[in-house]
């Protein structure tokens, strides 16, 4: 629709202008930098950001019926920069002009409810939300979208000559990384530090044919993070690991799109997550709780983050019930079939602590959880999940698995739905599906495939045909009559079907 269309008095409130004033605050010292310059790290103290709009108050002043209306309109509005993650302009990042947004198609994935076989087997009624449709097909592109475009109004209204931008990746960030950053390949350069062979084939292909610079090296994610970390604080560059507060501001388009699609009705979901780095539950907790602040969700739902028994730092540090007793020990991690959530030691971790109490607080009670789930039951979960209709990836898996674990612990309950995050689309993670079918897995991953779940391709080669066809070799008359009918009768015995009477 065109915006002259819509009702006179919601017309001036659907295209925004940049307004408000964020900052970096710090959750160690809790201090205050503008946005000026590019920073991961509070300067004093080494602590890491959110970003907050020191303007919020006079966002909250339209209320939470106005603010329901103009998502509900802008839903309509074809308007390039409000396609996306950025329909809730508002509450991302104001600052950035509508014209230095940078839009890919990110966005606004489906839900797809859980068929009866799942919801019986999971024990509750959910969905998953189907984020590897976004254009990099994971996630990671709603950071993604909001820290390029920020980059991009960074770069123009400064003139600043040939950033690189760079992350650590253990797939994903990477693909993203190098698929924005190539759309603005005339601002900037890319480079991805991956560890080396602990990402698929399939994710390795992504950054380079974006056309990054793809450099690997020996370890795992963590030590990557510690490399580009080092590099941020000594050299220009532009971090887009999660550390990038950006990133987070982006990621928390997610919970928004989940209350719109209940129509902000979230009281009684469950969103169940993997944790991994910890930025994308930060920006879950901080999006929920910044729509429930403005009076547009009246209740908060329940989160259930989930880790690996192969690495669970986050899951071990909430096993401690008195908060004051507490201590974050980083984890060795061992090898995960949910890659992405292969990480000892979460940049996010203070961001997560934070956010936790601050979440709980608002509910009035205790509404965020953390759960453990074995190797065996992410691959089942994922194996399972896309024999019902789904194409959930390894950490879709993780997280169906969890929310099994959540009813089995009692933190989801009769009457609430489910929101199951599949963070990627499955085909990034084929070579587990391989894995899975050969069962191939190392003794190191803990996981046998179940033969039911097992499935590969059957050669049909009736033993009464002479002659098969060949690329340029076709069967003519009796010859091809033979090959179909005998062929038909053999597929037809496989599949156990009886003839037309």
């Amino acid at each position: 629709m065109r915006i002259h269309d819509f009702p006179e008095e919601i017309q001036r409130h659907l295209l925004p202008q940049p307004g408000g004033e964020m900052v970096y605050r710090c959750l160690g010292c809790q201090k205050e930098t503008g946005i000026d310059r590019l920073l991961y790290t509070c300067p004093d103290c080494g602590g890491v950001f959110l970003l907050f709009n020191k303007g919020f108050k006079k966002v909250k002043e339209k209320g939470g019926r106005m603010w329901r209306r103009i998502f509900d309109y802008r839903r309509m509005l074809n308007e390039t920069p409000l396609k996306g993650i950025f329909r809730y302009y508002e509450f991302i990042a104001p600052v950035i002009p509508l014209e230095h947004i940078v839009y890919l198609g990110e966005g606004h994935t489906p839900l797809v409810e859980a068929n009866k076989s799942l919801r019986e087997r999971v024990g509750m009624p959910f969905f998953f939300k189907n984020d590897g449709l976004n254009p990099s097909a994971s996630f990671k592109d709603r950071g993604m979208a909001c820290a390029l475009s920020f980059l991009n109004h960074f770069v123009k209204s400064r003139n600043v000559k040939n950033l690189l931008a760079i992350c650590a990746s253990t797939g994903d960030t990477s693909a993203s990384a190098a698929l924005y950053g190539s759309y603005l390949e005339d601002l900037l350069r890319s480079a991805v530090l991956l560890p080396q062979g602990k990402v698929t084939v399939q994710q390795l292909s992504q950054p380079l044919g974006s056309g990054a610079r793809v450099l690997e090296i020996p370890g795992v994610f963590d030590d990557c993070m510690k490399v580009v970390e080092f590099l941020a604080e000594k050299y220009p560059v532009a971090l887009l690991n999660s550390k990038n507060s950006w990133r987070i501001l982006g990621q928390e388009s997610f919970s928004f799109e989940i209350s719109q699609d209940f129509d902000y009705e979230v009281g009684d979901k469950v969103i169940v997550l993997p944790i991994g780095n910890a930025g994308n539950i930060t920006a879950v907790m901080s999006g929920f709780l910044k729509f429930h602040e403005a009076g547009i969700i009246e209740r908060l739902p329940k989160i259930v983050g989930v880790q690996s028994e192969h690495a669970d730092p986050v899951y071990r540090y909430y096993l401690e019930g008195d908060e004051e007793k507490r201590v974050f020990v980083p984890v060795t991690v061992q090898p995960s079939v949910a890659q992405a959530a292969m990480i000892g030691n979460p940049v996010s971790m203070p961001r997560v602590i934070d956010l936790v109490k601050a979440y709980n607080s608002a509910a009035g009670e205790k509404r965020v959880f953390v759960v453990q789930v074995s190797e065996q039951e992410i691959m089942d979960a994922m194996m399972i999940a896309n024999r019902n209709g789904n194409i959930a990836c390894t950490q879709g898996g993780e997280s169906m698995a969890g929310l099994a674990k959540a009813v089995r612990e009692g933190y989801a309950a009769k009457g609430e739905t489910g929101i199951v995050d599949s963070t990627a689309h499955m085909l990034k993670f084929i070579s587990f599906q391989e894995m899975y079918f050969e069962d191939a897995f190392g003794p190191e991953f803990g996981v046998r495939a179940r033969p039911e779940l097992r499935n590969r391709p059957l050669l049909v080669r009736p033993e009464k045909v002479d002659r098969f066809p060949e690329p340029g070799r076709p069967l003519e008359g009796d010859e091809m009559k033979r090959f179909v009918e005998e062929t038909a009768a053999e597929i037809a015995k496989i599949l156990e079907l009886e003839p037309e009477k």
